[in-house]
């Protein structure tokens, strides 16, 4: 019996379309393989688990394949193959930190000036080469300056920094970027598919946002977790695994802090400490909500597309208006506080109560954050009018009995003003109105259709507001026939109707149809190029 492959290394991309999140790195490299204009020396940064030494070994693949295809490696020739397993002499991975001297620098450059023997290109992949001695990156300059016509550099770091400014300035860069969780989601899921995982569309987000970016975070906690469990993989089965508190238990202890209800704080954080939750994941999170809310308090129109997830959306807009701007940049700080003193804490479960206490009574502290925090508290109470005097209520309660009589008058008034604004519906979108669409749709909505409605540019629906109607555009048949269900029509009209406050019903239509198969759709378009009153809502 063969031994368990992890799903890391299962499912590591093979060609360059494979690569997830990378469409700028990916694309350039493929033109370059198509246009024959390839560089001697590369250079990729950027953070852990993003496809840095995916994309090398496809690189060190796609100059020697035999039967390249539009830039991409075959993967069937005797190269591709050869590589795969690791037993070609021709491309050789190297690990600076554990060969960082000169000497192995000197080794490398000697052996290099040799043709290739197997492949068409000798190719070099040095990973984590910012672990390389001053020395050792003296000795490779000038071979990387000038190689031979055979030689192919590929560097990979996490630390650009640390790489001298003579070595960046001999080789293409190329940054990798953070994945996003959206597609760290959908990758989940896929490989969850093939995996016969039964993975929830919750639990997948959860992952993807504790992945931080990194795609191979991302799978190895759906590993973990996935062995945790025989049925479905629940979200409380990741909380449970991972030994993080959770986004309702987490909502629930932000909720006692704007109450300064300090007791009940201190019971849930004993009850979670009980339970074996991780201290340090808890303050994270609960950094991470207080970033949450501090984004809606000050950007709300823009907030939503900025959350980490760590709340609900609908939890974190509940208690972005129970706390002021200077409270959330004091828990903030304080948080974050605490977390740095973790590392050299006699005690962390006394810092995480201490800090919990600090959070639900700031009067017990007079530095300038805290006195900060309560004043603009009371200003936010003053502006809004939730913040009275004792004495004064007792002398307006008389003044609207002596105004009931002519109460009717103003009641027949005022319907016939409200008709102007409800007989002028606004056929425009509101800011955001597909992104909290595709949001309030995913939560209801199981795999694999729920992997459909997403936002990035090649999203597989695109979303389309005309009049009382929400189209659906299904960029393929399969899509099509997916989405077109009276379910999941219904979920979407309920969901679009709460969002736009007014009724309104969702259409699926395959966009890639022969023209007599999408006329509806194409009659919806034109009438929208005539009279104006189809707004794009896709972001």
């Amino acid at each position: 019996m063969s031994a368990y492959q992890a799903l890391y290394r299962k499912y590591r991309p093979q060609t360059f379309d494979d690569v997830t999140g990378q469409m700028a790195v990916t694309q350039t490299l493929k033109t370059q393989l198509v246009s024959g204009k390839m560089s001697h020396a590369y250079l990729f940064t950027g953070s852990r688990g993003t496809g840095k030494t995916s994309c090398a070994k496809i690189l060190a693949k796609a100059v020697n394949c035999l039967n390249p295809q539009n830039g991409n490696p075959c993967n069937c020739c005797d190269a591709c193959r050869t590589i795969d397993s690791g037993a070609c002499m021709d491309v050789l991975e190297i690990d600076a930190a554990s060969n960082n001297g000169v000497d192995n620098v000197r080794d490398l450059r000697d052996d290099a000036i040799y043709t290739p023997s197997q492949v068409k290109m000798r190719v070099y992949i040095i990973d984590e080469v910012h672990m390389l001695s001053v020395a050792a990156f003296n000795a490779l300059l000038k071979i990387i300056e000038e190689p031979p016509e055979h030689l192919l550099f590929i560097l990979a770091t996490t630390e650009l920094h640390k790489v001298p400014a003579t070595i960046l300035s001999r080789c293409q860069r190329f940054a990798f970027r953070r994945i996003s969780q959206e597609d760290i989601a959908a990758r989940l899921q896929y490989v969850a598919y093939q995996e016969k995982i039964d993975l929830d569309d919750s639990a997948a987000r959860i992952l993807a946002r504790m992945a931080d970016g990194g795609l191979r975070d991302g799978l190895s906690l759906l590993d973990q977790c996935a062995s945790a469990t025989t049925g479905e993989l629940t979200a409380q089965q990741v909380y449970a695994c991972l030994g993080i508190a959770g986004e309702q238990n987490c909502a629930e202890l932000m909720g006692y802090i704007a109450q300064h209800d300090t007791a009940k704080a201190l019971e849930l954080f004993n009850r979670l400490y009980a339970e074996g939750k991780d201290l340090g994941a808890l303050l994270d999170e609960m950094a991470c909500l207080t970033r949450d809310l501090l984004i809606l308090k000050t950007a709300p129109k823009a907030g939503l597309t900025l959350l980490s997830g760590v709340a609900d959306d609908a939890e974190a807009l509940k208690l972005k208006d129970a706390f002021s701007g200077g409270e959330l940049v004091r828990m903030m700080e304080k948080l974050e506080q605490t977390l740095n003193n973790f590392t050299r804490s006699a005690s962390r479960r006394m810092d995480a109560e201490l800090c919990i206490i600090s959070l639900c009574q700031p009067e017990l502290q007079l530095d300038e954050a805290s006195l900060n925090a309560r004043l603009t508290r009371l200003e936010e109470q003053v502006k809004s009018g939730s913040f009275t005097v004792a004495a004064p209520p007792a002398a307006p309660k008389e003044t609207p009995k002596k105004e009931e009589k002519p109460a009717p008058k103003q009641e027949t008034e005022i319907p016939k003003e409200e008709p102007q604004p409800v007989q002028a519906p606004v056929e425009e979108a509101p800011v955001g109105f597909w992104t909290d669409l595709v949001s309030a749709v995913r939560q209801e909505l199981r795999p694999p259709v729920s992997g459909f409605f997403i936002t990035s540019p090649n999203a597989p629906i695109e979303g389309t507001l005309v009049g009382d109607k929400v189209v659906l555009g299904c960029n393929t048949p399969f899509t099509t026939e997916m989405v077109n269900k009276p379910e999941i029509l219904s979920i979407v009209s309920r969901k679009a109707s709460a969002i736009l406050g007014r009724p309104v019903r969702a259409e699926a239509v395959d966009k890639s149809a022969a023209p007599q198969h999408s006329a509806g759709f194409q009659q919806l378009i034109n009438f929208g190029r005539e009279h104006s009153d189809i707004v794009n809502i896709k972001e």
